[in-house]
Order: structure tokens, then C-alpha cells, then sequence
């Protein structure tokens, strides 16, 4: 199986055919048996969420996040393995030891720059240093909660789905916050603000758009859609203490790293720098917390250049994230419980060693080999969906509610 590159990874890529041709083998060889694993244990993990959604949830919902959380970790921990163990993205975080000391102890409001196909899987990996990985949300559009396995598995463990259109999703925002008052251990829930992935193209629209409008032109983030932000801080306030502010960045000696060079083994490294906000000293009124997010973004923006001339976060405390043994010893155990069970079913079912059993069992690998290429494809970001952006000269006010328009995750 050939596995396809994005435009993006062919342009970047400096290298001949026959390591071209090395790395495709290796992430085909990464893709089918991870894919295997990925979608057996997924199906567990939802068969789990669905029998306690019905059972449990209408019991006590604290005991069904409870369970759900830890078979949610369960299945999370595969991905986080691909990122330590199998493709060695080395993550170093820059930021003070006292919120190091918070991160995972206190409920947060997460928000990013949205720059490489896989920030989500960086958060995950914060989350699951900081022990809240079962409870790291986010707020996702909505057709990411029809993706197989891990889209199933957000939508049981409380995620939100948007659908770029504010008449619904406002609603919808606010509701989704406010079942989580009462969730019983500290969550993250992460909103990338930019309301979609970084490429050049959305760059040079979002620059025409700032000098047409007269805010800051931005050189390494999009303009902030303030509308979903000011909401979440509006229905956050009584019970989140804080915000965490995540800028990413990749060294210049580093790749950028994709999903597919984690299936293919390439290792990278990743930069993020994380300062914490209060949330009540946020200002009380709407404009003011538009204001103060876009605010955050023209600093995001100017340390983001003072990262590309340093090649670091020079301005907080360097942290080796590490490579902790626990998703290994998970993605081992998950293993050995399939083989087992293959090997008790294939005893059981004997058909499956016939041709007819054969036929079937290759037809499943493709399954999942195509599973696995739509999974990768839904996160590379020349595939992402731009949230509009309607360029107009008006008074300050109209300019205002015209940038905020469409906040939502990509």
C-alpha cells in the first residue's frame, strides 16, 4: 500500500525516492498493526462507554465520568505511546515551576495557536504529564464526532461539537460548559480560538483582512475568533480558576511533525510555552474579554518571531516533558490481551483458517488501513476547512462583531 503524502509534507521534503519509498514502508508498517490495536481497543472502549451511558449515567453521573475517564486514558495512552516510544517527538515546555505544580490539579480553560496537524495530540500529551488525560475536552467541529472510534469516544467522554454557524452553536457552547459544573475531577478544555489550522494561504487572508480592517497584522497566528472564546469565559467563571495560554513552536533544526511521520517513525520536537491567567482578573464585560484575546494573540504572535530568532522560549523555565513507561506498559498489556483472545477465538471459530476465513481477515486489515488513512488525512491541515472571514470597512463595533464571527475549533 502506498500511503500518500499531503502537499505540504511534498513540499518541505528534501529527500530521494528510495528514503521516500523507506519511510511509506515504515508507516505501513506502523499503520496496520497499530491500526489493528487502535480500532479492537477502541471498539472495547466504546462498548464500555455505551453499556455505562445506559446503565450507569442515570445513576450517577460522577461514578459514569469516573470509569469513562479511565477507559477513555486506556485508549488515549496508544496515541501518546506513538508520539514517545514509537516516533520519539521529544516535547520540552517552557514555563514556571508553579504552574507546572497546577497543571492537572485545577480545572482549566486551554487555549493554543492552532499551527501543526497534530496540537491536539501535543495537549493530550500535556494532559496525560499532568495526570488529567481521561478529562482533557476540547471543543471540536462537529464532523469529528462521526470519525470511528475516536470521535465515538469524544462524543461519550463530553466533548463539544460545533457547526460553524453561531445561531446554533451558541447554545450549544453554553450548555456544554455548564454540564461540566459539576464534573468531579480537574478537566481541560481546550479552544483554539484561530478557528482553524495554520497554512500560509489562511495567513495571507487573514493579513489582507487585518490591514483592511485596521487590527494588528499578524506574521505567525490567524486573527482570533472572539465570539466562542468570550462565551466560554462568560460560563466559565464561577467554577474554572484559570486559563491556560499555550503557544507552540517547532525549533528550526526540527521537522514539523505530522501524523504521518509519527506512523513513519521520524522523531521531532515541539516547543510549548505556557503562561496561566486568572480567570477573575479577566475584564467583567464582553468587549473587554474580545479584547483581551486578541490581545493575548498579538503577544503569541511577537513571541512567536522572538522564537524564530532564538530558536527557544528564552523567557520562562526549560522542562523535559520525559517519556513515562506507562503508555508502553498499556500498549503491551492491550497487545498480549488481543493475541490471546485471537488465539482463543481462532480455536473456537476453526473457519477462520480456511480460505473463506483468510478472504475475511484480509478484508478487514484493508478496513483499517483505510480507517487509518482517513484519520490521518482528517489531520493534516491543507485538508482543514477555513472558518470565513468577511473583510469590510465599517465603524469599530460592526468591524468587532464581523472578526469574532464563527468560533470554532478546526
Amino acid at each position: 500500500m502506498a500511503v500518500a503524502t499531503g502537499k505540504k509534507g511534498r513540499a518541505e521534503g528534501s529527500d530521494t525516492p528510495t528514503e521516500r519509498a523507506g519511510g511509506c514502508t515504515a508507516a505501513v508498517v506502523a499503520i496496520i498493526p497499530v491500526g489493528i490495536l487502535f480500532f479492537t481497543t477502541g471498539l472495547i472502549v466504546n462498548f464500555i462507554q455505551t453499556i455505562c451511558y445506559c446503565l450507569v449515567r442515570p445513576i450517577s453521573k460522577s461514578l459514569y465520568r469516573r470509569i469513562s475517564r479511565v477507559a477513555l486514558e486506556l485508549l488515549w495512552l496508544e496515541l501518546v505511546w506513538l508520539f514517545d516510544w514509537w516516533a520519539g517527538v521529544k516535547l520540552q515546555i517552557f514555563t514556571d515551576q508553579e504552574i507546572i505544580n497546577k497543571m492537572g490539579k485545577e480545572h482549566a480553560l486551554v487555549i493554543c495557536n492552532h499551527r501543526s496537524d497534530i496540537d491536539w495530540l501535543v495537549g493530550w500529551i500535556l494532559a496525560q504529564r499532568s495526570g488529567c488525560l481521561g478529562s482533557a475536552l476540547a471543543v471540536m467541529k462537529k464532523s469529528s464526532k462521526f470519525l470511528p472510534v475516536i470521535g465515538w469516544s469524544m462524543w461519550f467522554a463530553e466533548y463539544l461539537f460545533l457547526e460553524r454557524s453561531w445561531a446554533k452553536d451558541e447554545n450549544t457552547l453554553k450548555s456544554g460548559i455548564q454540564q461540566l459544573q459539576d464534573y468531579p475531577l480537574p478537566f481541560w478544555l481546550a479552544l483554539f480560538v484561530e478557528g482553524t489550522r495554520f497554512t500560509q494561504a489562511k495567513l495571507l487572508a487573514a493579513q489582507e483582512y487585518a490591514t483592511t480592517t485596521g487590527l494588528p497584522v499578524p506574521r505567525n497566528v490567524l486573527i482570533p475568533r472572539t465570539k466562542g472564546f468570550v462565551s466560554a469565559v462568560s460560563n466559565m467563571r464561577s467554577f474554572v480558576p484559570a486559563i491556560y495560554d499555550v503557544t507552540l513552536a517547532i525549533p528550526k533544526n526540527s521537522p514539523p511533525p505530522t501524523l504521518l511521520r509519527i506512523f513513519k517513525g521520524e522523531p521531532s520536537v515541539v516547543h510549548v510555552h505556557i503562561k496561566r491567567h486568572l480567570m477573575n482578573e479577566l475584564p467583567k464585560d464582553d468587549e473587554g474579554v474580545a479584547q483581551w484575546c486578541r490581545d493575548v494573540f498579538v503577544a503569541k504572535d511577537a513571541l512567536l518571531d522572538k522564537h524564530k530568532y532564538e530558536d527557544k522560549f528564552s523567557d520562562k523555565e526549560s522542562h523535559d516533558a520525559g517519556k513515562p513507561i506507562k503508555s508502553l506498559l498499556v500498549v503491551i498489556s492491550w497487545y498480549i490481551l488481543l493475541f490471546v483472545g485471537f488465539v482463543k477465538f481462532v480455536l473456537f471459530f476453526p473457519l477462520l483458517m480456511s480460505w473463506k476465513g483468510l478472504t475475511i481477515s484480509i478484508a478487514a486489515l484493508g478496513v483499517v488501513t483505510i480507517l487509518m488513512q482517513i484519520l490521518i488525512r482528517f489531520s493534516q491541515s491543507e485538508h482543514s476547512t477555513p472558518a470565513k472571514v468577511v473583510p469590510i470597512k465599517t465603524n469599530r463595533g460592526e468591524q468587532l462583531q464581523a472578526e469574532t464571527r464563527g468560533n470554532k475549533q478546526d
